[in-house]
Order: structure tokens, then C-alpha cells, then sequence
């Protein structure tokens, strides 16, 4: 049985599973978050907030799949269980570092955005 095929179909299964349940709750509320900074532009915010959408699934998708081509060997179920759970976790933290990021830069420099 070759593990890595499995490893792969599997993490990326989850791993997209788990950018498109993040992206549809941070979209719902950072429609509310981007109207609370800019409450003059509704239409910008929503804009705004699709681009940061559409932006967030090519580059964290993207991401994934280039993960796939650093996959060390795997020959056992046990080896294939914790390369999962070390990639899905690595991921899980990109997107949570990359959504703070996202928020500091938007609070910080939407005011010079749109003046």
C-alpha cells in the first residue's frame, strides 16, 4: 500500500475542508468588521472583503498542494498519522498567523486606503 497517496488524498481533503469552513466564518463576520472600520462605504467593504476571500482560498490552497512535493517517504499507518496531524497543524497555524496579520494591517491601514 502506498502511503503517501493516501496521505496526500486525505490532507487534502481535511486541510481544504478546513480553509473553506475558516474562509465562510471570516467572511460572515469580517463583513461586519470591515463595515465597523469604513461605515461610509458599505459597497468598499464588501469588495474588500471578497478580494480578502478569494485571496485567502489561492493562497492557502495553493500553499497546500506546494506541500505536498516536501512529503518524506511513508511506510507505515503510524508514520502516515503523525506526518498528518504535523502538516494539518502547520497549516492550522499559518492560517491563524495569517488571519491576525490580516486584521492588524486592515485595522491599521484602512483610514490611509481610502483617503
Amino acid at each position: 500500500m502506498d502511503y503517501n497517496i493516501l496521505g496526500y488524498g486525505i490532507f487534502i481533503t481535511v486541510i481544504v475542508f478546513i480553509i473553506v469552513v475558516v474562509g465562510k466564518i471570516c467572511y460572515r463576520n469580517g463583513n461586519i468588521f470591515v463595515a465597523e472600520l469604513i461605515p461610509d462605504h458599505l459597497d468598499l467593504c464588501q469588495q474588500i472583503n471578497k478580494s480578502l476571500l478569494v485571496s485567502y482560498y489561492l493562497v492557502n490552497i495553493g500553499y497546500c498542494a506546494m506541500t505536498l512535493v516536501g512529503w518524506e517517504t511513508i511506510n507505515s499507518l503510524q508514520q502516515l498519522i503523525e506526518v498528518m496531524a504535523v502538516k494539518v497543524a502547520t497549516i492550522v497555524c499559518i492560517l491563524s498567523v495569517l488571519h491576525y496579520l490580516n486584521i492588524y494591517l486592515l485595522t491599521n491601514t484602512i483610514h490611509k486606503l481610502i483617503k
